[in-house]
């Protein structure tokens, strides 16, 4: 072998080395990665321990937010707001007559609102049909579910001011003082072990 094609042979191996080097060097230290190539995770709260069994996709922020101000509507068409069960823990849930899904978990709310009831629990499920005929029959059907209350957001706008954006069925969590503490996607088994484990642990923080 020449000489020239060993030290190029010896050349080529060192940026070989170097190549990977610097790979290795890269996995072990994210940080020297520009911050825009890899997004990071968001923070959780502690509320995070409970995603588990058919919750396990949920969301529990550690940064906590009000929950917004859109007004809906009760059963006899009065505003209300989620403002106006601060105090209690509430579990929002937004469905609609055409969303199989949120028709299945309904039971699963109902139990849990049973389960609670006499304490500082609202299960509070809003439905989002926008003609006269589908929020009657969505009446009709949230009746057969005692003892859960009616509440409807016609204008389809709630389930966007909320983090799911617009996904369907969503459930969002609120503490006593408002805030947003954790928030599903999808149906889920609102009567589990870990969903009442999760309204256990905002029921024991102080209201204030």
């Amino acid at each position: 072998m020449s000489i020239s094609k060993a030290v190029f042979g010896i050349a080529a191996g060192v940026l070989l080395i170097g190549v990977i080097g610097g790979a290795a060097l890269l996995y072990a230290n994210p940080g020297l990665m520009n911050k825009g190539d890899v997004a990071e995770p968001a923070a959780k709260s502690q509320l995070a321990r409970f995603a588990t069994g058919s919750i396990a996709r949920l969301e529990t922020p550690a940064e906590l937010v009000a929950a917004p101000g859109y007004v809906f509507k009760t059963r006899d068409g009065a505003d209300a707001r989620l403002q106006d069960f601060r105090g209690k823990v509430v579990v929002v849930n937004l469905w609609a007559m055409w969303c199989a899904p949120c028709r299945t978990e309904m039971p699963t709310l109902a139990a849990l609102s049973q389960a609670y009831q006499g304490r500082d629990v609202v299960v509070l499920p809003i439905n989002v049909d926008a003609t006269e005929d589908a929020i009657a029959d969505a009446t009709s059907f949230i009746d057969v579910h005692e003892p859960l209350p009616m509440y409807s957001d016609p204008k389809f706008q709630l389930p966007f001011e909320l983090p799911g954006k617009g996904k369907m069925p969503q459930t969002v969590l609120l503490d006593r003082q408002g805030r947003i503490r954790a928030h599903f996607s999808g149906e889920a088994d609102w009567a589990s072990p870990e969903a009442r484990a999760l309204v256990d642990a905002l029921l024991a923080e102080p209201a204030g």
